[in-house]
């Protein structure tokens, strides 16, 4: 595949995963409907898509991620990806935890959005904005980026330990063993870890796989793992459930991204719009968009469940199009906000 195909693919997957993540944080059957019965059908249905579907889009994200760091990577190469990384991935993290530290604090002292917030007065103290830099207290959905910070560390370790082919797919049985075990690290994530160890896998060992433009073979076998996820997401393996997350959930997971990114020739993908290629932004604006809308609907909107899945389907639309008046006018005018914000992307 050429370079412009495999980087507006690899535009394409990030832009989906980004409408998914979404979809994930928009729940609001409860908010709208009360504990009714009607509500626990809406939201049946909202966390079917949401909880089971859209959830390949966090290891979706650290696939790519993983997959673009090890991509031609060599030892030697380790501070100059470490460099990019911390424009692209630190600095963000700080800028963005702050702001939403910030925008808590100035909104829990104003009457009608500290009612829509939900939190009660948020000290406004150093402590406090440490803690909200280093957990992501009140920016949730950071998480994915603390892990991938904590993984970019470990990426030398990651590589001596899969740049043999043998001793890497050791490794990732072994990680995939402990999980079905209910194993746990301190601070990371092991899913997290399965997802990052395999990108950098497939590229040291399968990057003719990856980038191949175009092979029956490729999505015959691409169908073959869309049916096999499926199957381990419906099929109980004895003792998969005692860790955070059980280990069929974890191969559903993984295997669903792996298998469209092989069934979907990169070759005839429409050149990606410009809108389309914001996903940061996208991702670290979305929450708030998400919060703001269905608190303030559920305040003024009626209690209904055409209301309530209607704003449910049509969210991403709402957080698009406030990702792009926002980027356009940061970009315009405030450039240096923007290069910050979003990491330079």
């Amino acid at each position: 595949m050429e370079e412009k195909y495999f980087r507006n693919k690899v535009i394409w997957f990030t832009f989906l995963y980004s409408i998914l993540v979404i979809w994930v944080h928009s729940y609001n059957a409860v908010l709208f409907l009360g504990k009714t019965t009607i509500a626990y059908r809406v939201d049946m249905l909202e966390r079917f898509w949401g909880d089971t579907v859209a959830q390949i889009a966090v290891p979706g994200f650290f696939l790519i991620s993983s997959y673009l760091f090890f991509r031609g990577f060599t030892m030697e190469k380790l501070w100059v990806k470490w460099n990019s990384r911390i424009r692209s991935i630190l600095v963000p993290y700080i800028m963005w935890n702050l702001l939403y530290y910030l925008g808590y604090v100035i909104g829990s002292r104003i009457p009608f959005i500290s009612r829509v917030i939900g939190k009660g007065r948020i000290p406004f103290n150093f402590q406090e904005a440490a803690q909200a830099v280093l957990h992501y207290s009140y920016n949730y959905v950071f998480w994915y980026l603390n892990q991938l910070l904590l993984l970019v560390l470990l990426a030398p370790v990651i590589y001596m330990a899969v740049r043999k082919k043998e001793i890497g797919m050791f490794l990732l049985a072994g990680i995939l063993a402990v999980i079905y075990m209910g194993g746990a690290l301190p601070f990371l994530n092991l899913d997290a870890l399965f997802y990052y160890t395999f990108g950098a896998y497939a590229a040291i060992h399968g990057k003719d796989i990856v980038e191949r433009s175009f092979s029956r073979k490729h999505i015959a076998v691409g169908a073959v793992l869309f049916l096999a996820a499926c199957l381990a997401k419906n099929i109980d393996i004895p003792g998969n459930v005692k860790g955070e997350i059980a280990a069929s959930t974890v191969c559903f997971r993984f295997l669903m991204p792996v298998s469209l990114w092989l069934m979907v020739p990169g070759r005839y993908l429409k050149e990606a719009n410009d809108w389309m290629k914001q996903n940061f932004y996208l991702y670290a604006t979305h929450f708030s968009v998400v919060r703001l809308i269905n608190k303030t609907g559920a305040l003024l909107l009626p209690p209904i469940p055409a209301v309530t899945i209607g704003l449910y389907i049509i969210m991403p639309v709402f957080c698009i199009l406030f990702s792009c008046i926002t980027s356009s006018f940061l970009r315009k005018y405030l450039s240096t906000v923007w290069c910050l914000f979003n990491g330079g992307r």
